[in-house]
């Protein structure tokens, strides 16, 4: 473990270093994020407001409120752009320096994201937390913070980045066959968005739908961890969700060795 760790956390230090130094890019990104987030909490409000109900499908809007805020934490905290490196690095052939080296080439690309992603939790997840408490506090009049669901929240996000991570890996490895990603990926980045319920919760969906979302891998990605950390999940579906983030980690895990080995055999390099 002490040699696996003396070889790869040198590249975390890089992830950190280049965030720190493209740290106007991920601001501007963030507020782009959170103007975006607020755009979703004046279209819910509009919706409650026009409702004869004071709920909707079970949520009432402080319910709403905590989950596009928590909901959009999430999205942001398990966002990979593994696809996007492998990707150009495939297309520019930059690609066989890697293949040549002694590192696991997903362990690569996975701890110098984690590098990133720890700055991202320092300024992210610790500011929305207790803004969201904050907010249900001033609303409710009473504390409603639960450690065990925070616990949970976790846990689930930490397998939900993973889970995010590894199918952006075999997302990536897509450019051995269609030489190029960028068009593909905004359309793969807006039906997750819709799938995963980072924008309208798997909970309003029509009953079959619901069910056949919640069992696909993307439902793990914001979806799981959100309504963990809201506590409206109990003991038996917690255990399914978090059993099913597993699976689906094994399962991407497992692909992305097996693209990797068939792939390889196919490197063509545009211009190359």
């Amino acid at each position: 473990m002490r040699r696996f760790l003396r070889i790869y956390l040198p590249f975390s230090k890089a992830g950190i270093q280049e965030m720190m130094a493209y740290r106007f890019n991920f601001f501007f990104h963030l507020l782009g994020e959170m103007l975006s987030c607020f755009v979703m909490y004046f279209v819910w409000l509009a919706v409650f407001e026009s409702s004869d109900s004071s709920t909707f499908m079970g949520f009432s809007m402080t319910d709403m409120t905590v989950y596009l805020f928590i909901s959009f934490m999430a999205s942001f905290l398990t966002y990979s752009d593994g696809a996007i490196n492998i990707g150009e690095e495939i297309r520019d052939g930059s690609i066989v320096m890697r293949m040549i080296k002694p590192v696991n080439f997903d362990m690569y690309f996975l701890f110098h994201e984690l590098g990133s992603r720890v700055v991202v939790a320092g300024i992210v997840l610790v500011p929305m937390c207790i803004g969201v408490e904050l907010y249900k506090f001033f609303v409710t009049g009473a504390v409603m913070f639960s450690l065990p669901n925070f616990a949970l929240f976790m846990v689930s996000l930490i397998l939900a980045y993973l889970v995010s991570f590894y199918f952006n890996v075999c997302y990536g490895f897509l450019a051995f066959f269609l030489k190029n990603l960028w068009g593909s990926s905004v359309l793969k980045d807006a039906v997750i968005s819709f799938l995963s319920g980072s924008k309208i919760p798997l909970a309003f969906m029509p009953p079959v739908l619901k069910t056949v979302l919640s069992v696909l891998p993307f439902a793990s990605l914001s979806y799981t961890p959100v309504m963990l950390y809201m506590g409206l999940y109990d003991v038996p579906t917690i255990i399914w969700s978090v059993s099913l983030q597993v699976f689906w980690l094994v399962f991407f895990w497992g692909l992305s060795k097996l693209i990797w080995r068939l792939a390889t055999k196919r490197l063509c390099v545009q211009g190359g």
